[in-house]
């Protein structure tokens, strides 16, 4: 396992994600809305949280696409360059990828990750779905109903979006309540 530090997650989105256009400007997005986010997660969280905001979307980068499943592509790649794995199982879980696997059936490539259930997971999830896809602020319900608009009702993200709304849901309403317990609900 190599020692990474946030410099170092921020590059590596550059060098994969910055030609991407408005993925660049979303990923950008997420990794500040990380870190307004980042009292909703124990302290030791922070960065990790900050850093799983950044690379959550390397997956989409062509030259490391293999499967065609970002979060799964993504966790693949950083395992192999040595990153924690921690880090590494955010990326490949984050945002209800459980679901895309299933649609897409990679359910089993996926279980070589573990699933946390955590704060810090719930908070990522929270700062990619507050997020629109150019990077502009948007309400947890907006984003979602800009993703099922995006895409059409029999793709894999509208079918896996479709399952696991309900969980979903759940981790922003619980990152909505950490941040309301230390004075912080206003971020939103």
């Amino acid at each position: 396992m190599v020692d990474v530090q946030l410099e170092d997650a921020k590059a590596l989105a550059v060098r994969l994600v910055s030609p991407l256009g408005d993925r660049w400007k979303h990923v950008q997005a997420v990794g500040g809305r990380a870190s307004v986010l980042a009292p909703a997660v124990p302290a030791d969280d922070g960065e990790l949280l900050v850093m799983a905001g950044w690379l959550h979307d390397i997956g989409y980068a062509p030259e490391i696409t293999r499967t065609g499943m970002h979060a799964l592509d993504g966790a693949v790649h950083l395992r192999e360059l040595g990153y924690p794995e921690r880090l590494v199982c955010l990326v490949a879980h984050h945002t209800g990828a459980r679901f895309e696997a299933a649609e897409r059936g990679l359910s089993a490539q996926l279980g070589a990750f573990t699933l946390e259930d955590s704060p810090t997971m719930d908070t990522l999830i929270c700062a990619d779905l507050t997020t629109g896809p150019q990077g502009q602020p948007l309400r947890f319900e907006d984003r979602i109903a800009e993703i099922f608009q995006r895409y059409k009702p029999d793709s894999p993200v509208h079918r896996s979006l479709t399952a696991g709304l309900e969980s979903l849901t759940g981790s922003v309403k619980r990152t909505r309540q950490r941040l309301a317990d230390v004075g912080l609900l206003s971020v939103f």
